[in-house]
């Protein structure tokens, strides 16, 4: 087995605990599987008492493979496992759980659904909310905060402390638990009972661990329990890229590794295999502006095989342009020998990639989303819109003028439609009668709108609806209530505009709208026969992934960075986030920005700048 001398340095390492320093492409699997190799045949370690624990099933089945091949084939009683497959196996044995009481997603959603129902809570997606509850019950159970300090996004502190309550008990009477619990059971577990914490200890004696830089507290809390009193714990990874901030993962945990383990070695893995000299270059001038990390100096392994690299900035007018000059260069590398599935596109959010999508279907280029992009035409906020449209064009039907009557508030009362038709003049009429004049008129008012919007195009319609109407002001004073960000509704509603630009007539876009949602279900079947396709994903969903051609969409401030990093901690978690998709090119890397974002002007991201220089030190 050959190995450069870093590896080999890692690869040696016995006893007491280790930190490897992993850049990308360096080998990290290689590292993992050939030490525990040695640990089983040099060193006479018996296989049974390791434990190499990676985040993903697949990262596990991949290193369990390539140890079973280093060893000839066969059976070795090496542990490998995710954190969570490892955490409910010691829970297993404690409390006798079994795979019937881990809680599947739909009786999480449904357990969430009632005390929604219980609390009386109000939303516009259902599916949204439960989500987002569930997300920050996780954050608390992760991180270890009390929940009497934790101040959620999503409602009301008390609601939501309530929420959290009322989940966990109806979690324990049907004696379900989810993967946040098996972290949070299995702490309590230890730290309570000696005699089990010992027996595990004895059972696990060399512990590695995969993607170190992606450990969340509680995680850690119970990997330094488990690993004494020897602490042969070998930590593998790179705080480059720690990008699961939002999940609980604290970078701070690995660049503090030294104050828990003080003799701990330490090998940075500094040659990338993967990316060839220019993308290596401009990914380190790039993260050299990040402060909080360990220096590195991570070199390209060269050009093998004559292979040629580029790495390339482009500026163009609007997405859409963008769009048709990304699959211009996709046909033209395919024409000159290389297969769609040799080509990424990366996205900072899962909703970015919808136009391109459309533009790659217009195209009948087969591509692969790695994340479940939603389809904008089925937002609420989209429906909203075609409810409005409906109606100017004369649907009078009870069930589409109560989506919106009160968007923005008019304050009309539901009893005051009691047929399944509505007559605006007896509607009105109604409210006169009851000496409600003021709300009559609000009436009067829609029925002269929906007049305007019939008359005009789906672009115009849209700014009419939420600027003349008054649908954006009910949009913030709605993400004011649910506290959330009202800039991510008022992007669905850009979004929703700028994609109707060039249609004349609502028939011409509904039309558009009815073909790209049925492309797009044909997309999804085909997406698993298909093996030759352009790959879609987002920058977390990216990571791991390695492909010979990268295109990175919409490089611009507020999307690359996101518009919610505000924080200079956060800024760097999005540089992270940013140089993860750089590191993806092997051979070829494009950046794209644009003058407008979804119809509104945009400035290029500083990251690109930052790719172009390095940071000069003091």
């Amino acid at each position: 087995m050959n190995l450069n001398n870093s590896q080999s340095l890692a690869v040696g390492h016995m006893n007491g605990p280790m930190l490897v320093l992993a850049g990308p492409g360096s080998g990290k699997t290689l590292v993992i599987t050939e030490r525990v190799f040695r640990l089983v045949t040099e060193r006479g370690v018996d296989p049974a008492h390791i434990l190499v624990i990676t985040f993903t099933k697949a990262a596990a089945a991949e290193m369990r493979e390539r140890f079973l091949r280093r060893i000839g084939g066969g059976r070795c009683p090496v542990t490998f496992g995710t954190f969570h497959a490892v955490f409910f196996q010691i829970l297993k044995h404690a409390y006798g759980f079994h795979s019937g009481n881990i809680a599947r997603e739909e009786q999480r959603f449904a357990l969430m659904r009632d005390i929604i129902l219980e609390n009386h809570l109000e939303y516009e997606d259902e599916n949204e909310l439960i989500g987002e509850l569930l997300g920050e019950i996780g954050t608390v159970k992760n991180t270890g905060i009390p929940l009497t300090h934790y101040y959620p996004k999503s409602c009301a502190k008390e609601i939501f402390e309530q929420i959290y309550q009322a989940y966990a008990s109806k979690m324990k009477e049907q004696r379900l638990i989810d993967f946040d619990d098996m972290l949070v059971y299995c702490y309590e577990l230890f730290a309570k009972r000696k005699d089990i914490l010992l027996a595990w200890q004895q059972k696990f004696r060399y512990i590695l661990v995969d993607e170190f830089q992606d450990i969340n507290k509680i995680q850690f809390d119970i990997i330094r329990m488990l690993a004494q009193p020897e602490d042969n714990l070998f930590a593998v990874g790179d705080d480059d890229q720690s990008i699961y901030r939002f999940r609980g993962a604290k970078p701070e945990l690995m660049l503090g590794f030294w104050e828990c383990y003080p003799r701990a070695g330490r090998v940075l893995l500094d040659v990338n295999y993967r990316s060839l000299a220019p993308i290596v270059a401009a990914s380190q001038n790039l993260i050299s502006y990040n402060s909080q990390r360990f220096e590195k100096e991570i070199r390209s392994c060269g050009f093998p095989h004559g292979r040629k690299s580029l790495v390339s900035f482009h500026l163009w007018d609007s997405q859409r342009e963008e769009g048709e000059a990304v699959i211009g260069q996709i046909r033209r590398e395919c024409e000159a020998g290389r297969g769609y599935k040799d080509i990424a596109v990366l996205f900072r959010t899962n909703t970015q990639p919808r136009l391109f999508m459309s533009q790659l279907m217009a195209y009948n280029i087969p591509f692969r989303t790695r994340d479940n992009v939603p389809n904008l035409y089925e937002h609420w906020i989209a429906k909203d819109i075609f409810a409005y449209i409906s109606l100017a064009q004369g649907n009078r039907t009870r069930k589409e003028m109560l989506k919106v009557m009160n968007r923005p508030n008019r304050y009309i009362t539901r009893d005051s439609l009691p047929k399944s038709q509505v007559a605006f003049e007896a509607w009105a009429g109604y409210f006169y009668q009851k000496g409600q004049h003021w709300v009559a008129e609000r009436i009067e008012q829609l029925e002269a709108d929906l007049r305007v919007i019939s008359r005009i195009t789906p672009f115009a319609a849209i700014n009419y609806i939420r600027a003349g109407i008054g649908y954006e002001g009910y949009l913030k004073e709605y993400a004011g209530y649910r506290r959330i960000n009202a800039d991510d509704l008022i992007e669905v509603l850009d979004e929703l505009q700028d994609g109707s630009k060039g249609y004349k007539t609502y028939e011409a876009w509904f039309a558009h709208i009815e073909d790209y949602t049925r492309k797009l279900q044909e997309q999804k079947e085909q997406q698993k026969r298909q093996e030759n396709c352009v790959s879609l994903a987002t920058l977390h969903s990216a990571k791991g992934l390695e492909y010979p051609v990268v295109h990175i969409l919409d490089v611009d401030e507020g999307v690359t960075p996101y518009k919610k990093a505000v924080l200079e901690e956060d800024i760097q978690e999005e540089r992270r986030m940013f140089y993860v998709g750089v590191t993806r090119a092997k051979e070829e890397l494009h950046i794209h920005s644009v003058r407008k974002y979804n119809g509104k002007e945009a400035c290029c991201s500083r990251f690109v700048e930052e790719m172009k220089k390095p940071l000069r030190q003091a």
